[in-house]
């Protein structure tokens, strides 16, 4: 028959469509929602940042579970064919900070809208509003899907693309997993990975919206340093988030699930101890009469100063001149080393994305097949691999996505097993 089914329109879903029609399937695409590209659409708060314009041999680097899986696939498909295939498509795109590629409009629904019209123009036809319920295999080889209502989907390929657990309101709700599990495959443990974290202090809360810039952030588990980098965090509700913390909860996440981890901000970095004590010294001088707590706000942004004085113990009232040598010095180690405690990490519900899947042991790297089962597939956030944030994740869904793509068609058409 030639026939191809993919399971989920999100990124790796419909890149996963478009390569098999592109290969001569004919491809129809199950999507549960009543819309192609939820995720994408509220990727980088609304502007979707595709992929990564760092050079491809780079690539691996940023990825952090299995990245030795993703090598053949990224040879076949990397980050500049992802720009490439948007710009061939009519998307023009820019890079912005870190090496980040977004569409020049600022419209993650120009990417969906992009996708979609080319998975279209190459045949694939778009159910939406259509649940499967189960995955069907005869003879160890797939045989169809059973959907929600009863129908049962005949096809000589499928494509697994449904996703992780992350925003489970965009459809992510683990459906995928489940089949797996089902088909007698092995699922790592999931967790929420580039999301904030918890702290045990209630600072955070009063900090709220705080965003700093230009900080250095330093986790240690015991005496062991698990982490460290220089960048951005805003301070929430219930703990931190930004750019450092995102990067940080996806590579200590297995950590925080046993204990707490001490986390410490360096909230001036720029400045070693003697530079920054010589500054608050300047400071000092020009307001001797003045109080300490109201002698910082040339030094640090308005809404930290009342932990900082806090954690110092200096009594705000303090006039600047009575302040001691040792009390100086103690305001200067909280400055750069401004203390949390880290509890736990953000849930599913505002996780960017999921760290763990379907094993990939039980997966043919170079074509993303399930080795027991002929004829399915699997791509993008199903598989036990993830990757830093900066367009690295939607990479790994546009790559893997490609793949399963072209060796399904290849399968549909009786050419590979």
């Amino acid at each position: 028959m030639n026939t191809v089914l993919v399971i989920g329109a999100g990124a790796a879903g419909m890149m996963a469509a478009y390569s098999a029609a592109m290969s001569g399937a004919q491809v129809t695409c199950l999507e549960k929602n009543e819309k192609t590209g939820k995720k994408i659409y509220i990727s980088g708060k609304g502007r979707c940042n595709l992929t990564n314009a760092c050079p491809p041999d780079e690539l691996l680097g940023n990825v952090i579970t299995n990245p030795r899986f993703l090598y053949s696939t990224f040879s076949k498909f990397n980050n500049e064919s992802a720009v490439r295939f948007f710009n061939s498509q009519g998307l023009t795109t820019k890079v912005e900070r870190g090496n980040r590629v977004f569409p020049v409009s600022d419209h993650s629904s120009d990417v969906i809208r992009t996708l979609e019209t080319a998975a279209r123009r190459a045949g694939v036809c778009f159910r939406l509003k259509t649940a499967v319920r189960d995955i069907l295999v005869a003879n160890g080889r797939f045989a169809g899907v059973a959907l929600d209502d009863g129908e049962i989907l005949k096809a000589d390929a499928c494509v697994i693309a449904t996703g992780g657990l992350s925003y489970p309101s965009t459809g992510s709700t683990g459906d995928g997993f489940k089949w797996a599990h089902n088909l007698g495959l092995a699922v790592t443990d999931m967790r929420p990975a580039l999301v904030g974290l918890k702290t045990a202090e209630d600072g955070c809360a009063r900090m709220e919206g705080l965003s700093l810039k230009n900080i250095e952030i330093r986790i240690l588990d015991g005496k062991k340093e698990v982490f460290r980098e220089f960048g951005e965090m805003v301070f929430t509700r219930r703990g931190v988030s930004g750019p450092v913390i995102l990067t940080a909860s996806s590579l200590i996440g297995k950590r925080l699930q046993k204990h707490p981890l001490a986390m410490y901000i360096d909230l001036k970095p720029a400045l070693d101890e003697k530079k920054l004590d010589d500054r608050i010294l300047r400071d000092f001088e020009g307001e001797k009469n003045r109080n300490f707590g109201n002698a910082l706000d040339r030094l640090l942004p308005s809404k930290i100063i009342p932990e900082v004085i806090r954690l110092s113990g200096i009594a705000p009232q303090t006039k600047v001149h009575e302040i001691r040598k040792e009390q100086r010095s103690n305001l200067v180690r909280i400055i750069k080393n401004f203390p949390l405690t880290l509890t736990s990490s953000g849930d599913f519900t505002e996780a960017v994305i999921t760290q763990g899947g379907v094993s990939v042991r039980e997966i043919d790297p170079s074509s993303m097949r399930v080795k027991k089962i002929a004829g399915l597939f699997m791509a993008g956030e199903m598989l036990d691999v993830d990757a830093l944030t900066g367009g690295f994740n939607f990479t790994i869904a546009w790559s893997t996505g490609y793949t399963a793509g072209i060796h399904a068609a290849k399968t549909a058409a009786g050419n590979e097993e």
